[in-house]
C-alpha cells in the first residue's frame, strides 16, 4: 500500500461509532449505487429493487492478551494500537478476535450489507432480513428486555459460515480509495 492508502486504512481503524459507520454507508452506497434512506431507520434506499438497505460493519483486531490491571495497564495501552492489534484477513485461523454486529433491527429493512474491515481488505457480505434469524449464534435480543434489536458476532469459530454463505466482495483500500477519490 502506498502511504496515501495506508494513511487513509489507519484512519478508518481510528474512527469510532458513528463516524466509523459512516464510512461504512458511503462506501456500500458508491459500490451498489443505492440512495439515500426513505426513513431515520434504515441507513439506505435501493431504488431499482424497491428494498430498504441497513448497513454495519466492524473492524477487525486480535484479542487483547490479557484484561487491564493496575500492574499492566502500561502495557495494555502500547499494545492496543492498530500496528499490533489490527488483523489481516489471512490471519483468521492464527488469532482470536470477535466482531459485534449490533443493533439490529430486522423489521426496519429488507437487506442487511455488514462486513469486516480487516488490516489488508474489507470484506462485504449481505442477507435479508428474514434469514437473519439463521445465522449462527443470532440473537433477537441485544439488552435485557429489548425485542427486536438483535445482534451476532463473527469470530473465528463462525467466520467460515460468512464467507461460504454471505460473502458477496472483496474490497481492498486502494479501491475504496479510487471510490471516493475524486468525489
Amino acid at each position: 500500500m502506498d502511504n496515501n492508502i495506508t494513511e487513509f486504512r489507519d484512519g478508518i481503524f481510528a474512527l469510532r461509532t458513528r463516524r466509523f459507520g459512516v464510512v461504512a454507508e458511503l462506501m456500500i452506497e458508491a459500490l451498489y449505487k443505492f440512495n439515500q434512506s426513505k426513513t431515520q431507520f434504515h441507513d439506505r434506499y435501493d431504488s431499482v429493487n424497491g428494498s430498504r438497505v441497513e448497513i454495519k460493519f466492524s473492524t477487525v483486531m486480535k484479542a487483547n492478551d490479557a484484561p487491564i490491571t493496575a500492574r499492566n495497564i502500561i502495557d495494555q495501552c502500547k499494545k492496543a494500537n492498530l500496528g499490533n492489534r489490527a488483523m489481516n484477513s489471512t490471519d483468521i485461523h492464527n488469532f482470536e478476535f470477535d466482531c459485534n454486529i449490533q443493533q439490529i433491527k430486522r423489521v426496519e429493512f429488507d437487506v442487511l450489507y455488514y462486513g469486516l474491515f480487516f488490516a489488508d481488505s474489507i470484506a462485504i457480505f449481505k442477507i435479508s432480513s428474514e434469514e437473519i434469524l439463521s445465522i449462527p449464534g443470532y440473537s433477537d435480543f441485544q439488552h435485557k428486555g429489548n425485542i427486536g434489536e438483535g445482534q451476532f458476532h463473527i469470530n473465528q469459530d463462525n467466520i467460515k459460515y460468512h464467507l461460504k454463505n454471505r460473502l458477496i466482495q472483496w474490497l481492498d483500500y486502494g479501491e475504496l480509495y479510487r471510490l471516493f477519490e475524486f468525489a
